[in-house]
């Protein structure tokens, strides 16, 4: 019995060294979905930064107009790009499966229930986490993923980041440590923007990245506007309920000693 239990502790040894090597400390998000405002902008960020590789095949045109109260006819004018596309469609791309593979390596991964796989703060980390490496394809990498095969598509809103960090510092930084585990002196930041190379402050940018997070998680789960308003009425309906049924019971049973 000794033998297999450590059989199995140095079979697990490796997964966890694993996972605890590659974890990253991830920035919180509160995603708010009755900020109609932020969604509005969120979605019209992700039309404009993400369709033109990622597709959401599980969300219409018209059901986030209409859920995000906005015209259906500026829907129509700034966000649907293909004439051929009507507003009742899914939000998918023209770029052929095959060309994407070809292009990236994989096909871009649809959208819709990303921070559902994920998690919203996941996503929020990754897409303020991007960094200059010549030696990757699109002359970035990612702190949160690793040698990611994608551009960032908001280096011009952010700004060239540039990370002068090891890994090992790098991963530190991450978990909020400010001394070099190697060395045990004080780091400098890791992360430094070129300046004048982004449109955005650091906080604009943030904010920016936050109402996209917001967006596509109101994307991967759009009932959840809708059943937080129904389940506040069916509270409300049973405490009124509770009151009548109480009242017909102390009724009934006014007799019984």
């Amino acid at each position: 019995m000794k033998k297999y239990l450590i059989a199995l502790m140095m079979a697990l040894a490796p997964m966890t060294a694993s996972a605890a090597g590659g974890t990253v400390a991830l920035d919180p998000i509160a995603t708010d979905l009755t900020n109609k405002a932020s969604l509005q902008n969120g979605m019209a960020t992700f039309v404009n930064r993400c369709m033109g590789c990622h597709q959401a095949g599980y969300q219409r045109f018209e059901r986030a107009a209409q859920d995000l109260e906005i015209p259906a006819n500026l829907v129509e004018q700034y966000m649907i790009f293909d004439p051929n596309k009507k507003i009742g469609e899914q939000m998918t791309v023209a770029m052929a499966s095959a060309d994407a593979k070809k292009w990236f390596g994989n096909p871009p991964p649809d959208l819709s229930l990303e921070t559902r796989l994920r998690g919203a703060d996941w996503v929020y980390t990754y897409l303020r986490s991007f960094y200059k490496d010549t030696k990757r394809p699109w002359g970035v990498n990612n702190v949160v993923f690793p040698d990611v095969g994608m551009p960032n598509v908001l280096q011009d809103l952010q700004g060239e980041v540039v990370n002068h960090c090891t890994p090992e510092e790098l991963l530190a930084a991450a978990h909020g440590n400010k001394v070099d585990p190697l060395t045990g002196q004080k780091m400098a930041s890791c992360k430094s923007v070129t300046p004048n190379s982004g449109s955005m402050s650091e906080e604009e940018f943030d904010k920016t990245v936050y109402d996209l997070v917001n967006f596509m998680s109101y994307m991967a789960e759009p009932s959840k506007m809708v059943s937080g308003r129904i389940g506040t009425y069916v509270l409300i309906f049973l405490a009124i309920l509770f009151v009548f049924a109480y009242a017909l019971k102390k009724e009934y049973w006014k007799d019984v000693h």
